[in-house]
């Protein structure tokens, strides 16, 4: 082991040497003698942490990958956390899994620890949406629930959602407190495996029924899907944890004509069909695009393997079908609902939106339109969660959403949800058809009225150990010396979430940030352009947003606005990387 760093070797050590079984320990020695240090170094040199979506990370033995052991200590720590949390309570919470390779053995595992502990919990039957683990948290007043899912990730991959007692994702504080809880862990047999039976109650289908319930509550234009019921919609799970509810959802809205990806509605975690099972990207919707072309849809849609986030596809004005970027469809979808709201007379100077700063920011505008008010959130949908549970009773919310197509329609829940989303957007289609028009069109008018917004997104992988540092020091650098110009405009505005600090360049004015310190920086151009730069929470690389805008004079004029709006945004990166 001369090739490896004495830390890491020593934390091979504590595995070699340890409660660990077998199986585990052979898989090691193995490495060793084939000296595969590079995988060494990158399993064992720290511990898997708490990020913006909890643990995530690639399957496999050591302490800073996904296992029985990573997930034990997890699960462990959020115990012993909320026993010191609820001293006087008997503590319940939820476990759901999606269908990623190992999730029912780790799901297990989870349960075997909670019981262990004497907390009751209550485990799905099978797998499960993302946005039903949180609802059935609220619905069964628990105090915690575990998501086990790597969400839009390669099958290698493997994930640990922590959710606090509102149906939320575990935020600052709370989150910093479990993993500390998990760092005062000194040894794997510290870790209760033993499972009691006693404590474990599978629970299934009746919380199908009521989470289907209270979607049905949320719809707004009735009478135009009555009318628009056989519009043909394509849907695809990627394999994932939506292949019924979803159908089921947009059967009880009132759609009768729902067409299924048949060689993706299999659950099946090496995603056979797909590179990567991430709505995201062209490549995955690929099959369904091929299928409503055959058919001659009139919307597609697909999930991601948890069914938190849907990318859609409409056609344009030449009958073609285009895929919507996640602002594009989030617009929409926030521009339809108030809307909707305002032609039914909801809309009472109380409702509020959310979505978060790396959001196209013609929401904004939306919103302000109609008299509701936006608030932006850090990144990370937890944070929009938060703020929902924080205004519980005091103002009415409508909708939420992420670049990340990632959206929320409704208080049913605390995270993004792709089931109610795809039903809202199948609501939406119905709307505008009904009105003898399209979403395409509608996007179009939308751009005409408030402003034509581009935004794009551009990642740097960096694996590893070396890959995380070499991310600190991209950050580094671009706060100790950061842009003067992007895209040939002069920066005007600085933000530095991590000291909560803005700056006016022109004035040296500092102003604070009433938000929650994180490791994001944003550059605001003369010409209104908006970078966003932050490492990954859940994966090794640095994120690049930029957002440009311009007006729009008539829905003529979009193709050439895009293109030139595209250009800018490729000089702002290439200058950004460079």
């Amino acid at each position: 082991m001369n090739a490896l760093d004495p830390a890491i070797k020593s934390s091979i050590d504590q595995w070699l040497n340890g409660s660990y079984d077998e199986e585990t320990k052979a898989e090691i020695r193995q490495k060793v003698e084939d000296e595969r240090f590079d995988e060494l170094t990158d399993a064992f040199y720290k511990d898997l942490e708490f990020g913006t979506g909890g643990l995530r990370g690639i399957m496999g033995v050591g302490s800073n990958q996904v296992n029985k052991y990573t997930f034990g200590m997890a699960t462990q720590g959020l115990s012993n956390f909320l026993k010191k949390q609820y001293p006087e309570e008997n503590i319940k919470v939820v476990i759901a899994h999606d269908c990623r390779n190992n999730s029912v053995e780790l799901a297990n595992v989870v349960a075997n620890v909670f019981s262990a502990n004497g907390i009751k919990v209550y485990f799905f039957d099978a797998l499960r949406p993302t946005p039903e683990l949180s609802f059935a948290i609220r619905e069964l007043g628990c105090k915690s629930g575990v998501m086990l899912t790597a969400s839009h990730n390669p099958k290698e991959y493997n994930g640990y959602k922590a959710y606090g007692a509102d149906g939320g994702q575990l935020v600052a504080p709370h989150d910093k407190m479990v993993m500390e809880e998990v760092q005062q862990i000194a040894s794997v047999d510290e870790v209760k495996f033993e499972r009691n039976e006693d404590l474990i109650e599978v629970i299934g289908d009746e919380m199908d029924e009521k989470y289907l319930d209270e979607l049905v509550k949320l719809s707004v234009s009735k009478d135009a899907i009555e009318r628009q019921k056989d519009m043909k919609i394509v849907f695809s799970p990627i394999h994932g944890t939506s292949r019924k509810l979803v159908p089921d959802a947009l059967k009880r809205f009132g759609f009768d004509n729902v067409i299924p990806v048949e060689e993706q509605m299999s659950a099946d975690g090496n995603f056979p069909t797909v590179v990567y099972p991430n709505p995201e990207e062209k490549e995955a919707l690929d099959m369904a695009l091929n299928k409503a072309t055959e058919v001659d849809a009139d919307l597609v849609m697909a999930t991601d393997p948890d069914a938190d986030r849907v990318g859609i596809a409409v056609k344009n004005l030449d009958d073609e079908f285009v895929l919507l970027n996640g602002n594009q469809t989030g617009s929409l979808l926030i521009n339809y609902m108030l809307t909707a709201w305002e032609q039914a007379g909801k809309i009472t100077g109380n409702e509020y939106i959310v979505k978060t700063v790396v959001t196209s920011y013609i929401i904004d505008r939306i919103a302000e339109s109609k008299g509701v008010e936006c608030y932006n959130t850090l990144t990370g949908f937890k944070y929009i969660g938060e703020l929902m549970t924080r205004l519980e009773g005091k103002k009415q919310f409508i909708a939420g959403g992420e670049e990340s197509y990632g959206y929320l329609i409704g208080e049913h829940v605390r995270d993004k949800d792709a089931v109610i989303s795809c039903a809202i957007i199948a609501e939406m289609a119905a709307f505008y058809k009904d009105q003898g028009t399209s979403m395409y069109e509608a996007m179009l008018n939308m751009y005409v009225e408030h402003g034509l917004f581009r935004e794009d997104l551009t990642s740097v992988y960096k694996e590893g150990k070396s890959g995380a540092e070499e991310i600190q020091k991209m950050m580094m650098n671009f706060r100790s010396n950061p842009p003067k110009k992007l895209g040939g405009s002069q920066i005007v505005t600085i933000k530095d979430y991590q000291t909560s600090k803005e700056k006016n360049i022109a004035t040296g004015k500092v102003t604070d940030i009433e938000l929650p310190k994180s490791n994001v920086l944003q550059f605001i151009t003369e010409d209104g352009a908006m970078i966003s730069v932050r490492p990954s929470g859940t994966e090794p690389k640095i994120k690049f947003y930029c957002s440009v805008n311009t007006n729009l004079m008539s829905p003529e004029d979009y193709s050439q606005a895009i293109s030139t709006l595209d250009k800018r945004i490729q000089v702002i990166f290439e200058a950004l990387q460079n």
